[in-house]
């Protein structure tokens, strides 16, 4: 069995806070940067809003724009971002021997029927019937087309021709997770040199509202840190719109071509407990412990209030310096463990932790889900 060294080699990020690495970190570095929040489309529910965006300059024919929903643009503008990055985009063979894995959601529902039924609902009893004639009657035929999670990887393959292998995980943040785990353990056992990695979410849209507040998860009172959100009204969580791709090699392969590596992911641990019978903390811990000593932890806390309760006694236990980065991102979903991945192996090249600027060699990128799934990866100089 082989035990290659996994490398990041190259990050596209995209999200409220603008697009690229250096917007990104000179956001986290500034102690006078401000979430970008959209507070009254959605009241009385917060999102960080994404800023205006060229999609041309990363998906450059307006046919394949016009065909992707808001997400798939995201995820498909941040692959061009990593690609370009890893200085991998304009090489047709390395493109098409690439692999790819995908977290994604089940893209965006029709909103004038979902308000239908749940209008009709409150004075029909027989919804069950109901129910039944509005999705044979009112759904266009080409919306669950429109709404597979598999498009995203699609778009990729259309737009920047990666045309190797692709998987796709489909639920929450246990996808990110799974997607990282999956590309990183190929790598690791020599059945892939080279994948593309990543996310993308649209939290600027009702369904995406609804799901998680019938759910129980989203802050009902306006925007605040997220490690301060204990007893605030609501679930805690405020989610936010963007994409992340992370590009990931061997050693070998990254070499081979003379590619910077900006970290090597040196461990990834993963679970999935049942948490009404479960200790989430001890859970956290043991991960924790299991992944060893760093000098910063990056999260991806989601502001859940159970979750968030878990995770913070838990960092503070180890005794961690940890740093969030969801006050400013808002929660990414799917694409949230990318998120947190690509700003620590940036930490880990730049020596420098986001926040504090404190000295930096290793780091661990954290993401507990707001209702499930755990990940943590430690990061390393490459």
């Amino acid at each position: 069995m082989q035990s290659n060294k996994v490398l990041i080699t190259g990050i596209g990020i995209i999200s409220s806070l603008g697009e690229g690495l250096e917007a990104h970190w000179n956001a986290f570095s500034s102690t006078d940067t401000k979430p970008q929040l959209e507070t009254t489309e959605f009241a009385p529910y917060v999102v960080h809003k994404l800023g205006e965006v060229d999609w041309n300059c990363q998906i450059p024919k307006r046919s394949d724009q016009r065909q992707m929903e808001t997400w798939q643009r995201l995820g498909t503008y941040a692959a061009g971002l990593a690609l370009e990055d890893a200085g991998i985009k304009d090489d047709e063979n390395l493109c098409a021997t690439m692999d790819m894995v995908v977290g994604a959601g089940g893209g965006e529902r029709d909103i004038s029927v979902d308000t239908q039924i749940l209008e009709e609902g409150r004075v029909n009893e027989n919804r069950g019937l109901m129910l039944n004639d509005k999705l044979s009657t009112e759904l266009r035929p080409t919306l669950f087309l429109a709404q597979l999670s598999n498009l995203l990887a699609g778009n990729i393959s259309i737009v920047h021709k990666v045309t190797g292998s692709s998987r796709t995980f489909m639920g929450e943040e246990g996808a990110g997770i799974s997607a990282i785990e999956t590309a990183a353990a190929r790598i690791r056992s020599g059945q892939s040199t080279h994948a593309l990695v990543g996310g993308s979410y649209n939290a600027e849209h009702f369904d995406m509202i609804l799901g998680h507040e019938l759910g129980g998860l989203l802050k009902h009172d306006g925007w605040a840190p997220v490690w301060s959100r204990e007893g605030s009204a609501g679930g805690g969580m405020i989610s936010g719109s963007g994409g992340v791709f992370l590009v990931l090699e061997s050693e070998a392969h990254a070499k081979a071509r003379g590619a910077r590596a900006y970290a090597e992911i040196a461990e990834m641990l993963t679970s999935q407990i049942q948490r009404d019978n479960s200790d989430l903390q001890e859970v956290i811990s043991d991960m924790l412990a299991r992944a060893g000593s760093a000098d910063v932890t990056i999260s991806g806390v989601s502001g859940a209030h159970q979750a968030t309760v878990a995770e913070k006694a838990a960092l503070e236990a180890a005794k961690i310096n940890y740093q969030d980065v969801t006050s400013l991102t808002g929660h990414l979903r799917e694409a949230q463990f990318p998120l947190t991945v690509a700003l620590a192996a940036l930490s880990v090249w730049k020596g420098k932790a986001l926040a504090d600027q404190t000295d930096v060699a290793s780091a661990l990128a954290t993401t507990i889900g707001a209702s499930r799934a755990e990940g943590i990866a430690k990061l390393v100089k490459a």
